[in-house]
């Protein structure tokens, strides 16, 4: 087992043990950024995947759901654990979804070429093998035409509909988004949240709202994770919602323009 953030060892450790009473699990991983070097305790999530010897039955997939629901209510840095479950025998289908438990929710979906990526590069194996040998890789083509049908569809249409961007998950999301998006079409690479940050200003985002992200996620007096957070909180920029709508629909059309 790799050795994870201390603050969220614990809970890594006993969230192993429990889905490991449920279900045979061959590997478990971390991704984003706790095994990118980014993970900030309370305002980061957890992203991992768990992979099982087999499909999960019914009876397993509400004691697992049980399990999350259980460590939400005894520890509050379970809030953002989120956890995708493969079957060992569906690893080389990457449009395949899975069971996932993610912002308190149970639902299937694929893990994204982005995420894959991730677990190539960078993951932490918190118990089993590392996903090389186990994950097939994700092409540099895969990557690139998912970012771009990323940006070009789904945050194209939410760009266009300023109620959703009132909220802190609209505007972080949305923008880190955008420009870890703009780093790998240009360069093939991935970066973290922080380095995003410098990828915006260098795309001309407003500085009102790229300091807003900075100090809520890195700054002594910054936010949970949850996104909860609204334009009328203490310490929000004025019209910060707008400014973040408009700035990410005209990057997305220079950035796949290039």
């Amino acid at each position: 087992m790799t050795a994870p953030h201390a603050a969220v060892a614990p809970l890594l450790e006993r969230f192993a043990a429990e889905i490991g009473a449920v279900v045979p699990v061959v590997a478990l991983w971390a991704h984003g950024s706790l095994a990118l070097g980014d993970f900030r305790p309370g305002r980061s999530d957890l992203d991992l995947v768990a992979v099982a010897d087999a499909e999960l039955t019914d009876v397993q997939g509400e004691r697992l759901r049980a399990v999350h629901r259980g460590l939400v209510a005894e520890d509050p840095l379970a809030v953002t654990l989120h956890c995708a479950y493969l079957s060992r025998t569906d690893l080389a289908d990457a449009g395949r979804e899975h069971p996932t438990w993610a912002q308190g929710e149970w639902f299937e979906r694929p893990v994204s070429p982005v995420s894959r990526r991730e677990l190539a590069v960078g993951a932490l194996a918190l118990h089993g093998p590392p996903p090389a040998g186990l994950l097939p890789p994700v092409s540099d083509a895969e990557l690139t035409g998912f970012i771009r049908e990323e940006l070009g569809g789904y945050w194209l249409r939410a760009a266009a509909r300023p109620e959703l961007w009132h909220q802190d998950i609209w505007v972080d999301l949305g923008m880190l988004t955008l420009a870890r998006a703009s780093v790998t079409l240009r360069d093939g690479r991935l970066v973290t949240k922080r380095e995003a940050l410098d990828e915006l200003r260098a795309l001309g985002a407003p500085e009102a709202v790229v300091e807003d992200i900075r100090r809520r996620r890195y700054g002594p007096d910054g936010t949970a994770a949850d996104g909860t957070g609204t334009d009328t909180a203490p310490g929000r920029p004025a019209g910060r919602g707008e400014l973040a709508r408009t700035f990410v629909r005209s990057a997305i059309t220079g950035v796949l323009a290039r």
